[in-house]
């Protein structure tokens, strides 16, 4: 099948008046609204599309209300002093009311005005081809983000089958399924995202050529995967993500050394650890407390930095060299698939680094110094989910629980000197306190700092 030319049904039209649908003015952010009423009286069509539409029938509250338009992206910055233009692949709108951003994206169509660009394997380089509401429909993804909320009538405009399949709770793809991920192979990943925050099946036709297309994924940029990888983890429904991704055989093309490391836990340990930070992230979420990519990806890289760092160890590596070498390579071989910005990775490597020095407890500056240090949070919360992979941590997790809450001069008493099975990694690689000679000995010094 020529890529330059898709297959799509012919669209049927089905409107659905303000009478008949829940969706409110009410329930719009007041930029995109205004967005919507300007475009509107300035004679231009307007419409809320996609997920805002999707979620508001479905009783949810979006974050994000996105705009189409038959104004091209210059006619809506002449609109809008606060406009910038953005992206090359697809050239959109952003028009800033403080903290909010309505994206704008003409109607787009499959031979109009504009360019189209296609790789020799069928994914879409550069896509900026205007037409009409019926083409643009049929150009987006799923049939229940083809949704739009006409401003003129307020009416509710269904040309793919969209409102069927939000009442079937199933997503289904816009025209042939394996033509669509070829073009745009993250759209795996988003049937993945979609399924699991809407709590929908994926359709069998939309699923079947998954595991064959996955591979795809290699393909495209880290940069673009680790934007898809926020959205699946650190958007309330994390977990779910995580197992649409497993099940779907996802998961191995996004973090394919947790995937890995996963085939071999016999005994649960690691997924207990990870579905568990997941169900914590999600919850922070759903209560509006901050959550942080670098805690997140430290868990999901986990499975290999404890051994490697352990490797290292063994090796006769010095303690922090090895935890930093191990972290910054597993970061390195993740950038092959997902690129985590250095603000990140940097946090992450303090958090695998502070693990260790959990195991001194008898030198009461040592426990001040981890107690005060920046990252001593972050560290001693991934500290308690590693409980769930080592349950002999339990002691040591609860003991810098009590050490938190407790005095300078009261902190509670170390416990005995035995080593908890299934700790050596921690244990071992605990700071060395002697230092090494140097080579021909090593001077004394008096207290008033000169050579004795």
């Amino acid at each position: 099948m020529n890529p330059e030319r898709r297959q799509f049904p012919q669209p049927e039209l089905r409107i659905v008046p303000r009478s008949a649908h829940a969706l409110s003015r009410k329930q719009i952010s007041p930029g995109a609204l205004r967005v919507l009423y300007r475009l509107h009286e300035s004679g231009y069509a307007a419409y809320l599309v996609g997920g805002a539409v999707r979620d508001l029938l479905l009783g949810g509250h979006p974050k994000d209300f996105d705009i189409a338009t038959d104004a091209t992206p210059e006619q809506v910055r002449q609109l809008f002093r606060n406009c910038r233009l953005i992206g090359r692949r697809f050239r959109l709108a952003h028009v800033v009311f403080g903290r909010e951003i309505v994206e704008v994206a003409t109607l787009r169509g499959q031979d109009g005005e504009g360019e189209r660009q296609v790789h020799d394997d069928g994914r879409i380089l550069r896509d900026n081809i205007w037409g009409s509401i019926e083409e643009d429909a049929l150009r987006r993804d799923f049939r229940v983000n083809a949704l739009y909320y006409d401003i003129s009538d307020f009416s509710v405009r269904d040309y793919v089958g969209g409102l069927e399949d939000l009442q079937r709770r199933e997503l289904h793809l816009i025209g042939d399924p394996e033509q669509r991920y070829r073009e745009d192979p993250v759209r795996m990943l988003r049937a993945a995202r979609l399924s699991a925050k809407l709590g929908f099946e994926i359709a069998d036709a939309s699923a079947a050529p998954i595991a064959e297309l996955a591979p795809l994924l290699a393909d495209v940029a880290p940069a673009r995967l680790f934007d898809e990888a926020l959205k699946l983890f650190m958007a309330g429904y994390g977990l779910a993500s995580f197992h649409q991704l497993e099940r779907y055989g996802l998961l191995r093309w996004l973090l394919p050394a947790l995937a890995a490391a996963l085939t071999r836990d016999r005994d649960g340990a690691l997924r207990r650890m990870t579905e568990r930070a997941l169900a914590n992230t999600d919850a922070r979420v759903r209560e509006d407390k901050p959550v942080t990519p670098a805690f997140t990806f430290a868990v999901l890289l986990w499975s290999e930095v404890q051994p490697e760092a352990q490797r290292l160890l063994d090796s006769g590596v010095e303690a922090s060299a090895a935890w930093h070498r191990a972290g910054q390579m597993a970061i390195a071989e993740q950038a092959q698939r997902v690129a985590i910005p250095r603000r990140f990775g940097v946090v992450m490597e303090e958090i695998w680094a502070l693990q260790p020095r959990f195991a001194v407890r008898t030198a009461r500056g040592r426990v001040q110094r981890l107690l005060t240090h920046p990252r001593f949070r972050a560290a001693y919360d991934f500290l308690l989910l590693r409980v769930e992979q080592e349950p002999a941590l339990a002691e040591l997790a609860a003991w810098w629980t009590a050490a938190q809450g407790q005095p300078d001069v009261a902190l509670p008493a170390p416990a005995a000197a035995t080593r908890p099975a299934g700790s050596a990694a921690l244990e071992d690689a605990a700071p060395r306190t002697a230092r090494r000679r140097r080579r021909g000995g090593q001077r004394k010094r008096n207290p008033g700092g000169g050579d004795a």
